[in-house]
């Protein structure tokens, strides 16, 4: 189980955009039926002709087979088409369960309308009965592209109200509009339980209850209100957002506006029933949704320029089509990747629905993007596999042209990387980026902490071995949402020039064996972010180390962040916290009290580093 500590808790038809870039919505009786292209088995796309009680009964059916499938291999994509799902005294009430999507095919949010909920509850799990039911675990979800009227008729009293979204990382929301409640917790399952998510972005909501949630990041979204905040809250654009000036009391950072965003691309079907992929263009510098005046802005692809692919299908012709000028659609299931897929045109796209996942097999580098500008790789998960990877993506040559593009970033976005858990994983590096101007837009970067190989810790940290999760050698790297966990050398270390983070959140390994398996040659640990000695400009908003040696608690770490000490290098907001075993003697380069046993679950917190 993975194990938090925190003290105290608050608390088919269609209606989308014309290829004119337009925002249009007509009613569903105005449009022409068209055939769904072939995704395969694992997605379903949902008609408001269907019956209410047939969609209710896929849904349940899709959320009792994944609700503890915590490390299988079944993904699923639920997307439906412009209309209203649900009634006042019939409500749709969607309980999402692991890998799986549930988004909208419209234009806008507005296209499409569940009136009930779309929720996940704490989970609980065998042997603890409902006293051990939490949310730690509850990764690997998808909710976007559509409207939620909160409607919990027929619900027990106490989840009426709000909706519930009880989630931890790997587990994003976008393009929503929420009209009612919205909690981060679930205070119903035994009563408020630990979360540790999450990510939100392009949203808008009316009131946000936080409650147990550990960090979060929102970004470029509308809130009416929120509430609550444990040790790590960030907005970044958000209209309405909480004011920050009396940090770390609530812990809220707060940015104006985001200094670089690129929403996710997202499939929509036009006004003559063909799908389509909306690219959005990159921002800076601002705030709020990217659809709230109409049509986000962006250039429109039609999905007969993607080449869909199955589990099934060779790499040799999925590079093939990429040579070829198409753009890659990955629908949901497990690819093994043997050779590396090759993305090396400017502008390509590669889209992952259902939360495909690219495994590798025999060592290889599953996904590799060329030193282009305007890449985007959006919605898919890279697993190690048995024999050790370089690295998991690349992105750009150490020794490339760093041909890129300030106005037109590479970016990724929803991407998430997994190191054991379902099976055995080995790499050097989870993520290595190498070229310039690059947004990373929310990942989880992850060496498992628990799995279902059947291993003891000491057994795992020998076996699934994992040295980097994040190494940045491009310049002008910019990372909204960076979360990177248990590695077993640096998590993060940062060699670029000019990068900034908004939210860092990073749990130290749980499992080194002894101190001399966790030295850094004479050092006591591996700060668990690290910026190169050479780097002359840096900033990082909000961020967090976590300590939890449970192998060993006597372990200690010297300190939770390391930087060159030189004005351009700034950090805003940050802590280290203890989980209940070991010890991170100091904050950042020696400054700020040990997070040890004697504040367990209480942050130390470094307001600004270098001190004003």
């Amino acid at each position: 189980m993975r194990l938090r500590r925190l003290l105290a808790v608050g608390l088919t038809v269609v209606t989308a955009a014309s290829l004119t870039g337009t925002s249009a919505s007509a009613s569903p009786a105005t449009h022409l039926p068209a055939a769904a292209p072939s995704f395969g088995a694992n997605v379903t796309i949902f008609d408001p002709s269907t019956p209410i009680a047939e969609i209710q009964a896929k849904l349940d059916a899709a959320h009792a087979q994944q609700v503890d499938n915590e490390m299988g291999t079944q993904r699923y994509a639920f997307l439906f088409k412009p209309g209203t799902y649900g009634t006042d005294a019939q409500p749709l009430q969607i309980k999402v369960g692991y890998y799986t999507e549930i988004s909208g095919l419209g234009a806008s949010p507005s296209d499409v309308v569940i009136n009930g909920k779309v929720e996940v509850y704490n989970r609980c799990l065998e042997g603890g009965g409902t006293s051990n039911c939490l949310a730690l675990v509850n990764f690997w979800r998808t909710l976007s592209n559509l409207s939620i009227k909160v409607n919990g008729a027929g619900q027990d009293g106490c989840r009426a109200g709000a909706n519930f979204w009880a989630v931890s990382q790997a587990v994003s929301l976008r393009r929503l509009q929420v009209d009612g409640g919205f909690t981060l917790m679930d205070y119903c399952t035994a009563g408020p339980q630990y979360a540790s998510g999450g990510f939100i972005a392009d949203s808008k909501f009316g009131g946000v209850t936080n409650g147990s949630q550990q960090q979060w990041l929102t970004r470029n979204s509308t809130v009416g209100s929120w509430s609550n905040g444990v040790w790590n809250q960030v907005f970044a654009g958000v209209q309405g957002a909480p004011d920050d000036s009396a940090f770390p009391n609530p812990p809220y950072t707060t940015l104006e506006t985001t200094p670089l965003s690129r929403e996710k691309p997202y499939l929509f079907v036009d006004a003559n029933g063909k799908y389509n992929v909306r690219v959005p263009s990159a921002q800076r510098d601002t705030s709020g949704t990217s659809w709230a005046n109409g049509q986000t802005a962006g250039r429109t692809i039609p999905l007969s320029d993607f080449f869909v692919a199955k589990p099934s299908d060779p790499e040799w012709l999925i590079n093939a089509q990429l040579l070829l000028g198409k753009n890659l659609l990955f629908t949901p299931g497990v690819y093994d990747i043997d050779q590396s897929i090759q993305v090396l045109r400017p502008n390509q796209v590669v889209l992952g629905i259902g939360h495909a996942t690219l495994t590798a097999v025999n060592g290889a580098t599953p996904l590799k993007v060329a030193d282009v500008p305007g890449v985007v790789v959006a919605g898919v998960t890279i697993d190690a596999g048995l024999k050790e990877s370089k690295t998991l993506l690349q992105v750009g040559n150490k020794n490339g042209l760093k041909i890129s593009s300030p106005a037109n970033p590479t970016t990724l976005s929803d991407v998430y990387f997994r190191v054991g858990g379902p099976h055995v994983g080995k790499t050097d590096t989870a993520l290595e980026v190498n070229s310039d101007n690059v947004l990373i837009d929310h990942t989880w970067v992850w060496r498992a902490d628990h799995g279902v190989e059947g291993f003891t810790d000491t057994q795992r940290w020998n076996i699934n071995t994992g040295r980097y999760g994040a190494v940045i050698n491009g310049d002008n790297v910019v990372a909204t949402g960076l979360f990177v966990e248990h590695f077993q050398k640096y998590n993060t270390v940062w060699n670029g020039e000019k990068g900034t983070t908004v939210l860092y959140q990073n749990e130290l390994p749980y499992d080194p064996p002894t101190q001399a398996d966790w030295m850094n040659g004479d050092v006591e640990g591996y700060a668990g972010y690290k910026v190169g000695n050479n780097v002359r400009n840096h900033t990082l908003y909000g961020g967090g180390v976590y300590v939890y040696n449970r192998n060993n608690p006597e372990i200690h770490t010297e300190n939770g962040f390391e930087v060159p000490n030189r004005p351009g290098v700034k950090l805003h907001h940050i802590m280290t916290v203890n989980l209940d075993a070991g010890v991170i003697d100091h904050v950042v380069n020696g400054v700020g009290e040990a997070a040890d046993r004697t504040k367990v679950g209480a942050p130390v917190y470094i307001t600004e580093y270098p001190a004003p």
